[in-house]
């Protein structure tokens, strides 16, 4: 469910330590391939299952499905500040848990580190609530709606706002399964979006509006439902995808776009992309995002995924 918001050209809050997506990679890689993931029932749509699509949670812009997950990131980008450029590095967590099937509740945290001037510490700590409205399985479509706050004076305050942030989102996912034969090959591309308004409770601080989307080309669905190509591990569980996430705020527009791929096991998955400025308001150097995401729901079924009104 993690939403990252970006407000007066600062970056997306980023996530987890690098040394836990590592050990992630590892375990996904010794625990096999995503054949169960992809084929398990979906009428709890855990890890966002529309049919035979596969929504992985990507690493910028929400995917639009709920589940009981933990995502860790580390993220690293320069960016305009008050007093020239800065390096902000950053490691945060989130954690969700569903209330039912459908209905999930999360909280996040992130830990910051820049310079110009230096500074590090906690940003505000957020909570959310997120519905699974509609999912269409034999078109691969599935929507939610959510809310998020980001909670003024919870975080450093060398780091974070004094203020309130409350973001409500619409969240949409499309596979392209359904597409004729003709055009086989492009069903494995799958389309996801999010958009809402970034409302802030301090008099005089300026709302923005949220937006982004991505365009992903699973491996896994091409060769388990296109054409078995053979392709050998790692290969096989990747997932290249281009995320743009994007905000606009006092007539000005500050966004990324992120090429990058995601490794998916049916326990978890590793993420990495690049986060490439879309203007000099956005920052004037590449970045880095990398991932560590968890399904608890495949892990311990009947303790940490098992809604708690099933």
């Amino acid at each position: 469910m993690h939403t990252p918001a970006m407000r007066d050209g600062r970056p997306p809050r980023a996530a987890p330590l690098v040394a836990a997506a590592a050990y992630v990679v590892h375990a996904a890689y010794a625990a096999g391939g995503v054949v169960g993931l992809i084929t398990a029932p979906s009428t709890a749509q855990a890890h966002a299952i529309a049919g035979n699509r596969v929504f992985p949670a990507t690493l910028a812009v929400d995917d639009p499905g709920v589940g009981d997950e933990a995502n860790f990131e580390y993220g690293h980008q320069r960016v305009p500040g008050d007093n020239g450029e800065q390096s902000i590095n950053t490691f945060s967590f989130e954690y969700d848990k569903l209330i039912t099937p459908r209905l999930a509740v999360s909280i996040d945290g992130a830990y910051a580190m820049q310079n110009n001037p230096r500074a590090a510490g906690f940003n505000n700590f957020g909570v959310g609530l997120k519905y699974l409205l509609y999912v269409n399985e034999p078109h691969e479509l599935m929507t939610s709606i959510g809310v998020t706050a980001e909670l003024g004076g919870t975080g450093s305050r060398a780091i974070a706002d004094n203020f309130s942030t409350i973001s409500p989102t619409v969240y949409i996912g499309k596979g392209m399964g359904d597409l004729p034969d003709s055009l086989a090959y492009l069903r494995p591309v799958a389309i996801t979006a999010e958009a809402g308004p970034a409302l802030t409770t301090g008099a005089g601080q300026p709302n923005a509006f949220n937006y982004g989307f991505t365009v992903q080309y699973s491996l896994p669905y091409l060769q388990q439902h296109v054409h078995d190509a053979g392709l050998p591990q790692p290969f096989a569980n990747l997932i290249p995808l281009v995320e743009i996430p994007l905000s606009r705020s006092q007539g000005q527009t500050t966004g990324t776009v992120n090429p990058g791929f995601i490794w998916i096991n049916r326990y978890g998955q590793f993420g990495v992309e690049a986060q490439i400025p879309i203007n000099r308001a956005s920052g004037s150097h590449v970045g880095i995002l990398v991932q560590a995401h968890l399904f608890f729901d495949d892990i311990a079924p009947s303790t940490l995924g098992k809604p708690l009104f099933p």
